[in-house]
């Protein structure tokens, strides 16, 4: 009987062990724990930062943490994208991206391609606008390509930089119209007043960088490089109601280092989508003409394909294609 007992009693004791060793086990940690950072690939100050730093304020809203902005500029996006790819696959870094993952990506600037990243998914897009000074002689795209024609590698049209979006949407327009024309490659502060100081007879922009002085009457948009009419510049016609077919848009969205798991990268896109739909951030768009369209991250990959496939193209027309993939 006391051999039993001891048994019975030791068996006991290392039944209670086992289970206060359970017990005390840290629960796993739920996403967000802590700070996110949302990593903007330009300048304080522009579409891109201002659309950001809101929809950043937004998810941390969501979230419950906070979502601090990072501004971490050059290369065209390139030190954004490597500074992503490099960080720890943990959801707690977050790339507001844009077409200029793709460009930088196929114009040689990094040395791996869009698929080197996860991605979250888009939140808008918006038109480049073909853009003229408002008391410029052209009233119309059709007076501008007749003059273009007639006056061949007579006149600058600027953008915000070689082998950026809005270069690229300019040489597809040109190209598309026959017009024989000196890309002036300004940078995004320079690009505007370009146009304004007559150093520049035309620019492309992304629509968000160029309604504010449209609305202002210093500028005149001519066509749309897009698939539709806008609806906060609703007389503007695309370029392909006019004949010229040339579409390339401008998007932005979120991208994560290469291996985040799919829960938390579910987890921000839900917040991206809410935040996207919030008021403040429709507001935004209302005023600064973007479309918000959050795309789930299938079909965005499958955007990105394509995209990819465009933006590589109009580089090697242009002699400006040089991807370095390893």
């Amino acid at each position: 009987m006391l051999k039993i007992t001891r048994r019975t009693m030791l068996a006991g004791a290392v039944a209670a062990t086992a289970w206060a060793g359970l017990s005390v086990q840290p629960a796993m940690a739920e996403f967000p724990e802590k700070a996110i950072e949302f990593i903007i690939p330009f300048g304080a100050g522009g579409g891109a930062d201002i659309e950001g730093r809101l929809l950043a304020t937004e998810m941390g809203k969501i979230l419950g943490v906070s979502i601090v902005p990072i501004n971490k500029t050059g290369g065209g996006g390139a030190v954004t994208y490597t500074y992503i790819k490099n960080a720890a696959p943990d959801g707690y870094t977050i790339g507001w991206n844009s077409t200029s993952i793709l460009t930088t990506t196929n114009i040689g600037n990094v040395d791996f391609k869009h698929d080197a990243l996860d991605h979250v998914g888009r939140v808008e897009w918006q038109p480049m606008p073909f853009a003229v000074k408002a008391d410029a002689p052209w009233q119309s795209f059709e007076e501008f390509v007749k003059d273009c024609q007639a006056n061949p590698e007579k006149f600058k049209v600027s953008n915000s930089g070689t082998g950026s979006a809005t270069h690229l949407a300019a040489i597809a327009l040109m190209d598309a119209a026959n017009c024989k024309v000196t890309h002036l490659p300004v940078g995004i502060k320079r690009r505007n007043a370009s146009v304004l100081s007559g150093e520049a007879d035309a620019m492309i922009a992304p629509l968000t960088g160029a309604v504010n002085l449209t609305k202002a009457g210093k500028l005149r948009l001519l066509a749309l490089p897009t698939a539709e009419r806008n609806a906060v510049m609703p007389d503007v016609p695309t370029a392909k109601e006019l004949g010229y077919d040339a579409v390339l848009d401008l998007f932005r969205g979120l991208s994560v280092p290469k291996g985040t798991p799919d829960d938390v990268k579910a987890k921000l896109a839900d917040a991206m989508t809410k935040a996207a739909k919030s008021d403040a951030f429709m507001e935004l768009a209302t005023k600064k003409g973007f479309t918000v369209d959050p795309m789930p991250v299938a079909d965005f990959e499958a955007l990105l394909k394509d995209e990819d496939m465009k933006v590589q193209a109009i580089m090697e027309g242009a002699g400006l294609y040089q991807s370095k993939k390893k």
